[in-house]
C-alpha cells in the first residue's frame, strides 16, 4: 500500500538520493532526502509518519545535493551526516542545449554539463548532540573547494583503526579519499592511495561506489561505476592506504565500457561466501536511442559472480530475465527483503516503476545474518566492523548508511557459507573500539546481538 501522502513524505521537488538511519537514537530509522534545492531530513514520529526538521536541524542544504552517507567521524557517539554537492545550477540560468564543446557527445546535440559548469563543493555535517548540526566542511578538509562534480559517498574504515574514512565518486574529476586523523581532521589520499583515477591516470566520469572484501584478504576493495567509454573500476586494497586498479584483470572493464554505470554493490547473491556485484546501467543523453554511436539510452544490468580467485563471470543471462531487460536505472539498495535467507536487490529507474530483483536461489547454500544494535544513540551500530570465521572461510563486512548510488541499503550483515555446517566465530569491532567475540550461532538464521550482552535472540527464515 502506497502510504506517501499518509505518512508525510510527498515532497514535489527534484529529489535525488536517500540515506536511512536512526540520527537521533530514538530506535526509529529516520530519512534524509538530497534534492535539487533544499533538502529534507524526515523524523520518524514512530507513529507511521515523518516530519520535516532539516531546517531546525541545520543540514538543509540549497545546493544540487546527491550522495549522502552517515557515520560517526569523530566517535563521539552521535551520528555525523556527509552530503554530496554537484554543479551550482539555477533554473533560470540553464546553458543552451547543444551549444559549446561541453553540449556534445559523439558529435550529437545533448544538454550540457558537467564539464563547463561550476562545482558546488561539499557538505559534512557534524552532530552537535541536542538535535541541530554545524557544518564543518572547511575545518575538517572535506569542503571541495575546488568544485568537483560530486556523486557517490561511502563511508568505510580503510585502515582498520576503528575511525571512518570517506570516499567521494566526482564525476569527471579525481575521486577523493578522505583518511580520518583521528583529530576532528581529514587528508585526501585519493592519489596516493591509487583510488583518484583509474590505472592510465585519466579521470573518469565516477557514479556510485561498492566496498567489499571479495578476495578474504581483510581489506575491503573499493569498486566504482563510470560513464561509457571508460570502464568501471576495481580497486583492489593491497595495503591499509594503498590499492591498485585490477579491473582488466579481474574482468570488470572491457564489458562495462558501452554503459553508464551507476547502482553497484557487492552481495554474496548464491550465498557461497564470496562477494558478486552487481551494476545498475543507463545512459544520460535521451538522444542515445537513435544515434550509431555504440551505446544505447536505455541499458542493461550487469551481474558477476566471483569466481574465487579474483576474477568475476558476467552472469545475467543465466540468472533471470529481469537483469537483461534495459532499462534507465540509477539507484540500487541490497537486503533480504522477504527474510527468506537470500540478499534481494531493488533498483531506482527513471521515469518508471522500480524493480525487484527477487532471490530465489541462494538460500540452497549456508548463511546467517547479523543485526547488530550498539549503545547509546549509535543504535544501529554504524560504523561496526564484523569478522566472521566459518573453518577455512573468513570474511569481513561493515555496518554502512549510505552507499550505492544515493542509495540506502539494509543494515543487517549477511554472510553466505557454502556448504559449511557451522559458524566458530563471530568478533565484532563496534564503532566505540569495543571488541567483542561470539562463539558459534547457528546457521540459517537471523542473529541479533547487543553490545556488551551477546546474543539476545534469533529468529528463523521465512519460508
Amino acid at each position: 500500500t502506497d502510504v506517501t501522502e499518509k505518512s508525510g513524505l510527498a515532497y514535489p521537488g527534484w529529489a535525488m538520493g536517500v540515506v536511512a538511519a536512526d540520527f537521533d537514537g530514538d530506535g526509529y530509522e529516520d530519512l534524509y532526502v538530497t534534492c535539487l534545492g533544499s533538502n529534507h531530513l524526515y523524523h520518524n514520529n514512530g507513529d507511521g509518519t515523518f516530519t520535516d526538521i532539516a531546517a531546525k536541524a541545520g543540514v538543509d542544504d540549497r545546493r544540487w545535493s546527491t550522495g549522502a552517507a552517515v557515520a560517526d567521524y569523530d566517535r563521539d557517539g552521535a551520528l555525523d551526516l556527509f552530503v554530496a554537492n554537484y554543479v551550482d545550477f539555477k533554473l533560470s540560468d540553464v546553458p543552451q542545449f547543444g551549444k559549446g564543446k561541453f553540449c556534445q557527445y559523439k558529435g550529437v546535440a545533448v544538454q550540457c554539463g558537467p564539464r563547463g559548469l561550476p562545482g558546488a563543493g561539499d557538505s559534512l555535517f557534524h552532530n552537535n548532540g541536542d538535535g541541530t548540526y554545524s557544518n564543518v566542511s572547511v575545518k575538517t578538509g572535506v569542503s571541495d573547494p575546488d568544485g568537483r562534480f560530486g556523486l557517490g559517498v561511502v563511508w568505510t574504515d580503510i585502515d582498520g583503526d576503528g575511525w571512518p574514512d570517506l570516499y567521494v565518486a566526482n564525476d569527471t574529476g579525481p575521486n577523493f579519499l578522505y583518511h580520518n586523523n583521528r583529530n576532528g581532521t581529514f587528508t585526501d589520499i585519493g592519489f596516493a592511495s591509487g583510488t583518484a583515477v583509474g590505472e592510465d591516470g585519466q579521470e573518469q566520469g565516477s557514479m556510485g561506489i561498492a566496498v567489499g572484501d571479495y578476495l578474504h584478504t581483510g581489506l575491503l576493495a573499493l569498486f566504482v561505476t563510470n560513464f561509457s567509454d571508460e570502464y568501471n573500476t576495481l580497486y583492489r586494497h593491497d595495503a591499509p592506504l594503498s590499492y591498485t586498479d585490477v579491473s582488466y584483470a579481474a574482468r570488470l572493464a572491457a564489458i562495462s565500457v558501452p554503459y553508464v554505470g551507476w547502482g553497484t554493490g557487492f552481495f554474496d547473491y548464491d550465498n557461497d561466501g564470496w562477494g558478486d556485484l552487481l551494476v545498475v546501467n543507463g545512459h544520460v543523453y535521451p538522444q542515445m536511442e537513435n544515434a550509431s554511436v555504440g551505446t544505447s539510452y536505455r541499458q542493461r544490468m550487469l551481474l558477476f559472480h566471483n569466481e574465487h580467485n579474483g576474477t568475476f563471470s558476467e552472469v545475467s543471462a543465466q540468472s533471470g530475465e529481469s537483469l537483461t531487460v534495459p532499462r534507465v536505472s540509477r539507484g540500487v539498495a541490497f537486503g533480504d527483503i522477504d527474510n527468506d535467507g537470500d540478499i534481494d536487490a531493488v533498483v531506482e529507474n527513471l521515469d518508471g516503476k522500480p524493480t525487484i530483483l527477487r532471490n530465489d536461489g541462494g538460500n540452497g547454500n549456508n548463511w546467517v545474518t547479523l543485526k547488530l544494535t550498539g549503545r547509546g544513540r549509535n543504535c544501529e551500530a554504524i560504523g561496526a566492523r564484523v569478522k566472521l570465521v566459518s573453518g577455512d572461510l573468513v570474511q569481513w563486512d561493515e555496518v554502512r548508511a549510505g552507499d550505492s548510488y544515493l542509495s540506502s541499503s539494509d543494515k543487517r550483515l549477511h554472510f553466505g557459507l557454502g556448504r559449511r555446517g557451522k559458524v566458530d566465530l563471530v568478533e565484532i569491532h563496534w564503532p566505540d573500539g569495543q571488541i567483542e567475540s561470539l562463539r558459534g550461532p547457528g546457521v540459517n538464521q537471523f542473529v541479533f546481538v547487543e553490545e556488551g550482552r551477546g546474543m539476545t535472540r534469533v529468529m528463523p527464515p521465512r519460508r
